[in-house]
């Protein structure tokens, strides 16, 4: 039986920006954050087009899920915000190089979102634990 929600954290994304966890594992599933295009090497937002920013924040959501025990495999829903609407070709393109399963995840995308940082994307996402 589960005591309650764990949080999940590791060093191989960037640190939260605000009052909120990585992501939180509860219920059966993990929950991750938005995740934003920064190396969390640097600290940075990469550089380039929505996609490498994309591109960035999946490696973050990825790294997240493998502290998790989770992976990509298994994310069942993901939100993707875009600071432009018009860049939802390029997101979707480096979206679709990560979700290559037969059973992609369900998903909505907004643009036209004001992101922290100036980000182009952010991207959360619900997996199974």
């Amino acid at each position: 039986m589960e005591d309650g929600p764990e949080e999940i954290g590791t060093p191989y994304a960037p640190q939260a920006l605000g009052a909120y966890s990585q992501a939180v594992k509860a219920g059966g599933f993990v929950f991750v954050s938005g995740q934003l295009g920064i190396d969390p090497d640097t600290g940075d937002l990469v550089e380039g087009t929505a996609a490498d920013q994309a591109t960035q924040a999946l490696k973050n959501v990825k790294n997240i899920l493998d502290a998790a025990g989770s992976g990509m495999e298994k994310v069942v829903k993901a939100t993707v915000l875009m600071r432009r609407v018009e860049d939802f070709t390029l997101v979707d393109q480096a979206y679709s190089q990560v979700f290559i399963g037969s059973v992609r995840p369900a998903r909505v995308a907004f643009g036209g979102a004001d992101i922290p940082k100036g980000a182009l994307v952010e991207i959360e996402v619900v997996a199974l634990a």
